[in-house]
């Protein structure tokens, strides 16, 4: 056997032991710095604030909250609004996307090239401005109120949509839709992409056996092209996450919103930072191991 330091495995073990101890440092430099800094300024970090009461009131919530409840209470408010816009956004992007994605391919001329103008002209604007634009330029200019406009089983104006006895405000409205038409347009091509990674020898075998186009979509090549998919899928999920803190721009309650608050009112930069960074950093670790997990679930296995 040759000496340990001629080893590669050695050697590897060494430089993840030197990049760990490296990570470690430049945390504790960092640490150092911020107490440091802290100190000078006269204010000590901790989170002690958090049980203090808010004393500022939230538009909507899906859980129960009064003024007088306390800061944590009014970020987990925060939170669940925004757990409120991504689960449902990603619900309704994934349908919108996977129509438009199909659309693209289709054979009608007049349906393709609506959907590629879709896709191109929201996928290369701002979401900002597209959330800003739905905002004021449709929900605000709805009617009333007193005078809503009747649409079916749906009623708009500017309080915001009725549907099926439930009551969005026209701020979950505005970021709801432009979440989702501008994650759909991304959906879309990954869609597009992944149906055509499938093999044309499986669209040829469908055919074959007499299938029609929807059915052999839906049961050949869509459960082929899943497999494609779903890693593209998972990076348009977290950037939704993410983009719902845009939500701010028009003064839906969400995280960031509530954060913002409470970091004008106690002044705790860094501690309201840190909750921010953590909430979502666990948010988008959730959504990954769900989309890695069914990754795998869907993966050919070697027999």
């Amino acid at each position: 056997m040759p000496p340990f330091w001629r080893r590669s495995k050695f050697w590897q073990s060494l430089g993840q032991i030197g990049a760990v101890l490296l990570l470690l440092l430049v945390l504790g430099f960092l640490g150092f710095n911020l107490v440091t800094n802290l100190q000078r300024l006269n204010i000590q970090f901790g989170f002690n604030f958090l049980r203090s009461p808010a004393g500022f009131g939230i538009g909507e919530a899906v859980i129960p909250y009064q003024p007088t409840n306390s800061y944590w209470q009014a970020l987990l408010v925060g939170l669940t609004n925004s757990l409120r816009v991504v689960l449902t956004g990603i619900v309704l992007a994934t349908i919108v996307g996977f129509i438009a994605g199909v659309a693209r391919l289709s054979d009608n001329w007049l349906l393709r090239q609506l959907a590629k103008v879709y896709v191109e002209f929201l996928r290369n604007t701002p979401l900002l401005l597209q959330l800003l634009f739905w905002y004021t330029a449709v929900f605000l200019s709805l009617p009333s109120a007193d005078s809503p406009l009747a649409l079916g089983f749906m009623q708009l104006s500017q309080a915001g949509v009725k549907l099926w006895g439930l009551n969005l405000s026209s701020e979950f409205g505005a970021l709801l839709l432009g979440l989702t038409l501008y994650t759909g347009t991304f959906i879309a091509e990954i869609v597009r992409g992944g149906i055509q990674s499938v093999p044309q020898g499986q669209w040829e075998a469908a055919r074959s056996l007499g299938l029609p186009t929807g059915l052999a979509l839906r049961k050949i090549i869509i459960p082929q092209a899943m497999r494609t998919i779903i890693p593209s899928l998972g990076n348009q999920y977290l950037n939704l996450s993410k983009n719902s803190s845009l939500a701010i721009a028009i003064g839906y309650p969400d995280l960031y919103t509530t954060a913002s608050t409470t970091f004008n009112q106690t002044g705790r930069a860094v501690e309201v930072m840190i909750l921010i960074s953590l909430t979502y950093l666990t948010v988008s670790l959730l959504i990954s191991l769900l989309l890695n997990w069914y990754n795998r679930r869907i993966q050919f296995v070697a027999r």
